[in-house]
């Protein structure tokens, strides 16, 4: 069965962005044992990253490039903000063990979106967060194989994610 629209499809893969001599520089490896598992069509992944699937069998491999345009974008300047220390405290506390630069903290905007933002200064009562995601600005290159393919349940593609193997257990 090709992999289409509402398939269930497992996959185990590596992703490397072009370091700069255009050469891959792996940065995550997913094995066999513990496949990706999503719904073709649903995952939230890149369009480009289910369309360079469309229509591969298990058993397939696949080798492509994704440009940051149609990846996850550029850096969006307005998504880095400043923001007071004095929201990160708890019970009256700094949290200065998770105000550290490189870490990402997950919060939640005045909407109630959730959002990772990663830290990337501390200055005074001043902390600075970026809110674009780890992989804007980057061209990513996957090389992979099809696992496993079949057919979403309806209940899968009604939740919008994999039930049992590899997927929500509820």
């Amino acid at each position: 069965m090709p992999i289409a629209q509402n398939n269930v499809v497992f996959i185990s893969y590596q992703l490397a962005f072009p370091d700069e001599n255009g050469q891959p520089d792996v940065v995550e490896i997913v094995d066999e044992n513990e496949p990706m598992v999503f719904i073709h069509g649903l995952s939230g992944l890149p369009e480009a990253f289910e369309k360079n699937l469309l229509g591969l069998n298990e058993g397939d491999t696949f080798d492509f490039s994704i440009s940051a345009e149609d990846a996850y974008g550029n850096v969006d300047p307005n998504a880095i903000i400043q923001l007071p220390k004095s929201i990160f405290q708890a019970e009256g506390q700094t949290a200065d063990d998770i105000l550290q630069i490189g870490n990402f903290i997950p919060m939640t905007d005045d909407q109630g979106n959730r959002m990772q933002g990663l830290v990337v200064a501390i200055e005074g009562e001043s902390v600075t967060m970026d809110f674009n995601h780890p992989l804007a600005e980057k061209t990513l290159m996957f090389q992979g194989k099809i696992l496993k393919i079949r057919e979403a349940t309806p209940e899968e593609i009604a939740h919008g994610h994999v039930h049992g193997e590899g997927g929500v257990h509820h």
